[in-house]
C-alpha cells in the first residue's frame, strides 16, 4: 500500500531570497532538531527537486520542491 504524501506549503519571510535546507527542515516541523535536520541531509535521505541533496546549507528558493520521507515541502 502506497504511503500518503504530506504536502507542505512554505512561505520564506517577506525580504529573505532563501532559506538554508537544515533552517527548511527544522521549520516545517519534519525533523525535531538542528542535530537531526543534519543527519538526514548528511544521509542521502532529502531530495532537491529529485536529485538528492547533501549540502546542509543549501540555500532553498521559491519555486523549489524538497522530499523527506513521506514530506513534500513546496516553497513560495
Amino acid at each position: 500500500m502506497a504511503q500518503k504524501v504530506n504536502g507542505i506549503l512554505f512561505s520564506l519571510r517577506e525580504g529573505d531570497e532563501f532559506i538554508p535546507l537544515i533552517a527548511l527542515l527544522k521549520a516545517t516541523g519534519v525533523v525535531e532538531s538542528g542535530s537531526e535536520a543534519q543527519e538526514v541531509v548528511s544521509a542521502g535521505m532529502v531530495l532537491r527537486n529529485g536529485e538528492v541533496e547533501t549540502r546542509k546549507r543549501a540555500k532553498i528558493t521559491p519555486g523549489e520542491v524538497i522530499v523527506f520521507q513521506h514530506n513534500e515541502i513546496v516553497i513560495e
